[in-house]
């Protein structure tokens, strides 16, 4: 071959590495451009309790028989699970001042819902006082952090701002289910949230709250009656369940009674006809063609902006 023709060869090879090497990196970039990519879904969750005539959870309803509307207006459902799906949850222990005789309490109940947790659920444990700590991260172990056992009554009570760091957490949990326990006198005198941004976050967050009143029965009748209703208003319109029990048994047995309902709940997705991103609030109202049927869920959202 002479040196013109090798030349040219040589040439003719280099196009062909340079046109291949620009389409591997077109290729390389297209799919970098995929990954940063993120496409926020509009899916509304909701997670449903079923209760029949005598309070117990009921399984095995299929998902014709469920109807969802929002503000009024039938929506199609695009997500359904019966199954038992694994859960996350944060227990908020209350160890502020006025918490003072009940701490105790409040932790053997919190080691009670840890003890119920089935193989795949998760659960976080954190502490709430004149601020917000982390007592024990994500997991499914039944043991707690020895550190839980240190907990000493002392501070305000940040209550709302307790709520809103649990749902910021579960925000980002892959669990579809999920659930914050209040553990408290629910008298809120510190927080930097007001409750109603710390309901928000809970219900953006898709997470029942289940409250539990540890109040001082002694308290004086309005004083008492203003906490509870504070813990009323996050567990009934997140579709949670509000639990006033003087302790002892009948703590342990709501306990037992969450973790048992968490794993027996409906959870139900659909594409909101109405697409418009205005912040507004929406009522939602879920429908079963059962008689004698008590349901729980969340009462709506605000459409994202």
């Amino acid at each position: 071959m002479t040196s013109v023709s090798l030349r040219n060869v040589l040439l003719r090879f280099a196009c062909l590495a340079l046109i291949t090497f620009a389409f591997l990196c077109s290729h390389v970039s297209g799919q970098d451009d995929d990954k940063v990519i993120t496409v926020e879904s509009s899916t509304v969750l909701l997670n449903a309790t079923i209760l029949d005539a005598g309070g117990r959870a009921v399984a095995g309803l299929k998902p014709e028989v469920f109807s969802v509307y929002e503000n009024g207006v039938k929506q199609e459902i695009s997500y359904f699970s019966a199954a038992e799906t694994p859960f996350a949850a944060v227990i908020l222990i209350d160890t502020s001042g006025s918490m003072e005789s009940r701490v105790s309490m409040a932790r053997a109940a919190a080691i009670n819902f840890l003890d119920g947790l089935r193989d795949n659920d998760r659960a976080a444990i954190y502490r709430f006082a004149s601020k917000v700590e982390l007592v024990q991260d994500f997991s499914g172990s039944r043991d707690v952090n020895e550190a839980l056992f240190d907990i000493r009554a002392d501070g305000m009570t940040a209550l709302n701002d307790s709520i809103f760091r649990a749902a910021e957490e579960l925000k980002v949990r892959p669990e579809k289910r999920r659930a914050i326990i209040v553990l408290s006198d629910g008298a809120d005198t510190i927080s930097g949230k007001s409750s109603d941004k710390a309901l928000k976050a809970a219900l953006d967050a898709g997470a029942n709250v289940y409250t539990i009143d540890m109040s001082d029965p002694n308290a004086a009748g309005k004083e008492r009656m203003q906490s509870q209703g504070a813990l009323k208003n996050f567990a009934e319109k997140s579709g949670g369940k509000f639990v006033a029990t003087p302790g002892g048994a009948a703590l342990r047995q709501a306990f037992k009674d969450i973790v048992d309902e968490l794993g027996i709940q409906y959870t139900l997705g659909y594409e909101p006809a109405d697409q418009k991103k205005d912040g507004k609030w929406r009522a939602i109202e879920l429908k079963v063609a059962r008689p004698n049927l008590t349901i729980r869920t969340r009462k709506g959202y605000h459409a994202a902006k």
